[in-house]
């Protein structure tokens, strides 16, 4: 495996990014990135939606979130672990020095039965709340940068989660990582 290597995992809330970035970084020994709209409501105070609604009106939030995230992605480190697992909505467009460009995928239901398993709520609300995060952020991602999230067909591998755990997930890419030189 290449050691500097830089891979670049992308899909909507709920397909297993962060889980399955988090597990490969950890297993390659390689240094995990996700900085999100999430982290930035954090360092801000806000509530995640608070940070979203910002995002809907003003561009440079997107902006901030997807120029740091790569800044870090491409810092040099002093320490051993000189590659990177970048996870993020947009890591296989932002990224163009990525060596492995993967995109998660997964049926709506799925994922809004994922993410109440893991932040709680109601699935009903939990579902439309993640259908319309989808639709504001696809428009946003055309109208900032004219990407079209629908269009991932250029990813080194895309993997349907719907079926599968995070550790199956992690076994294709790492086995596909290993195999860059």
């Amino acid at each position: 495996m290449k050691k500097d290597i830089k891979i670049a995992i992308s899909g909507r809330s709920g397909c297993g990014n962060t889980t399955v970035s988090k597990m490969i970084a950890d297993l390659l020994g390689l240094r995990f990135i996700n900085f999100t709209f999430r982290s930035l409501a954090e360092e801000r105070g806000l509530d995640l939606k608070d940070i979203l609604e910002l995002a809907a009106k003003d561009d440079s939030i997107d902006k901030e979130v997807d120029i740091r995230q790569v800044q870090i992605a491409l810092e040099e480190n002093t320490e051993e672990k000189t590659g990177c697992v970048l996870g993020s909505r947009l890591a296989i467009w932002m990224l163009k020095e990525a060596d492995l460009k993967i995109y998660l995928d997964a049926k709506p239901q799925t994922r809004a039965e994922r993410i109440v398993n893991r932040e709680g709520g109601n699935l009903e609300e939990v579902a439309a709340f993640t259908a319309e995060r989808d639709r504001q952020d696809h428009g946003r991602y055309l109208r900032i940068y004219n990407i079209d999230t629908d269009d991932y067909s250029f990813a080194d591998l895309i993997i349907d989660t719907d079926n599968i755990n995070p550790q199956q997930i992690t076994d294709i890419i790492v086995q596909r990582a290993r195999e860059i030189k």
